[in-house]
């Protein structure tokens, strides 16, 4: 096994930068060391659970939009560690002089798997389906609760009009829409659903095949505009038990899994290669606001804790993350550490306790129990918590954010998070706004929702600079969210695969182009 280090990207890309490029392995790719390198023509990646939606439209965790940068594609592609972005379906985006409309140039001779050409008329359908906010994820394409509009200009270009000016709305255009086509849909889809009744992609692979619980399987898609996938199939297998992703790694059953930094040991001897790399990501404990509504009681619990030796007891070694302290990770140049950190103070947690008036406080913490570093996160919290008379509950649980996202009604008090929402701060707003689609924290401040929409549309990076600082600090002094450490993501994979450079390790959807692996 051999172990390849990165740092943990700081790098933002100012202004409307848009560059297509494409990285080479260059003579990087590391030499193999299994035993056999026998081709199966097969890629078996082990995935910790189903998506939670299949629908290109609404999906926002990491198994349903790697599920959906599998299949399709969007006009461009942001990655969320670096800002840096790279065209995809998009020839050329085209910002106005006066900011309130953008221009996309689509490339042409983009076939969908079905044969049909993508033109302007599907990414018009996309980006109107997607910005209806019953269909869950339209954060991104509003503007003082305005929605931004797309017509088509001609077959291969369209404009986004927006309702007034915003610094965000390129990188809301280009991040995580991916271009569905609107002659498969038949006009009573609902595209709030988690599942849809057709998956035709742009993308190097077409889904053949889906047991939930078990396994997606993809073939090549043969009207990929791309250079097409030299493994004829892609298998994400479904395996929620960590020694057992660890065991098939070894055997070679699978040829790659997430692993954790506490696993690298067991696989020294293995035909494996382990690859840490940075995603901009926030580990977390949430509070849902409406179970724990007493302020005093969610500081007490803040200062009972200490981020240093929870991220510790996750990630054992300080070079796979850095701590926390925000909303933003500390990678993002619009974080501050200017906020409320909760250092440790016991006794001033035993003081906030008495305040609060609630005689021997128990909350319940959710977290998903095949997961090691939450396993080791909450067993932290939940000593140290106690040292301040909060008796935590431990409530293991795979589906656990079904839970969190029923409000006051929820089983959980607490819970285990962690997000990747990329450099542009305005997309955060999805997660702490009041009407954001993926509030889990079911919290609701004004004064919030304004800084958001003031750092949307204000005209300098100095007033934006200004909002986002006070979002940060509302938000900490409110205590509804405890920043841990922004982790790296490790990855193992079999030396029999290669391309991965070419592949490109990327945040949430581990590789930005799976069609570029080839096996050896």
């Amino acid at each position: 096994m051999k172990t390849f280090k990165s740092k943990v990207a700081a790098a933002l890309v100012l202004g409307l930068l848009f560059t297509g490029c494409a990285s080479d392995d260059g003579g990087n790719e590391p030499s193999g060391t299994a035993t056999s390198t026998t081709r199966t023509g097969t890629f078996t990646y082990a995935i910790s659970g189903d998506p939670s939606s299949s629908n290109a439209i609404n999906t926002g965790d990491r198994w349903g939009l790697t599920f959906a940068n599998i299949v399709y594609e969007p006009l461009a592609r942001v990655d969320a560690s670096t800002g840096q972005t790279q065209l995809v379906l998009a020839e050329s985006i085209t910002p106005s002089d006066d900011g309130l409309s953008i221009t996309v140039k689509l490339k042409s001779g983009v076939l969908f798997s079905d044969g049909e050409p993508l033109t302007a008329d599907d990414v018009v359908f996309t980006y109107t389906i997607k910005a209806i906010k019953e269909n869950g994820a339209a954060d991104a394409l509003w503007i003082n609760d305005q929605p931004i509009t797309v017509t088509k200009v001609d077959d291969l270009t369209v404009r986004f009009d927006l309702p007034s000016y915003s610094a965000a709305a390129v990188s809301g255009i280009a991040t995580e829409t991916f271009i569905i086509p609107k002659h498969v849909f038949p006009a009573d889809t609902d595209f709030s659903a988690n599942e849809l009744p057709s998956y035709v992609g742009s993308n190097g692979y077409q889904l053949a095949e889906y047991r939930r619980g078990e396994y997606l399987k993809f073939v090549v898609n043969e009207n990929y505009h791309g250079d097409k996938p030299t493994i004829p199939n892609l298998v994400l297998r479904i395996v929620a038990n960590a020694d057992t992703v660890k065991a098939a790694l070894q055997t070679g059953e699978i040829d790659a899994a997430y692993v954790v930094p506490a696993q690298i040991p067991d696989l020294a001897t293995s035909p494996v290669t382990v690859y840490p790399y940075p995603e901009g990501r926030v580990a977390y404990l949430g509070v849902v606001v409406p179970k724990v509504p007493n302020e005093k009681l969610r500081q007490a619990l803040f200062f009972a804790l200490d981020r240093a030796q929870i991220a510790k007891a996750a990630w054992l070694d300080a070079a796979n993350y850095e701590l926390a302290y925000t909303i933003l990770p500390p990678s993002n140049s619009w974080a501050t550490s200017d906020v409320e950190q909760y250092t440790q103070n016991i006794e001033k947690a035993k003081q906030l306790v008495a305040e609060s008036g609630v005689n021997n406080p128990r909350l319940t913490l959710g977290y998903s129990g095949g997961d090691l570093q939450a396993q080791a996160e909450v067993a932290v919290i939940q000593a140290q918590a106690g040292a301040a008379g909060i008796t935590i509950e431990l409530l293991p649980n795979d589906n656990y954010y079904d839970e969190i996202e029923k409000g006051a009604d929820s089983a959980v008090d607490l819970f285990i998070g962690g997000y990747i929402m990329g450099t542009e701060p305005d997309g955060y707003g999805g997660l702490f706004r009041s009407d954001g689609s993926w509030n889990y924290f079911s919290y609701a401040n004004s004064e919030v929702d304004a800084a958001f929409a003031a750092g949307a549309t204000a005209y300098t990076e100095n007033e934006r600079r200004a909002a986002y600082y006070q979002v940060q600090q509302l938000i900490a002094q409110d205590a509804i969210f405890y920043a841990i450490a922004d982790n790296l993501k490790i990855i193992a994979i079999n030396d029999r695969i290669s391309g991965i450079n070419s592949a490109k390790l990327v945040s949430i959807y581990t590789f930005a182009d799976f069609a570029k692996l080839s096996e050896k």
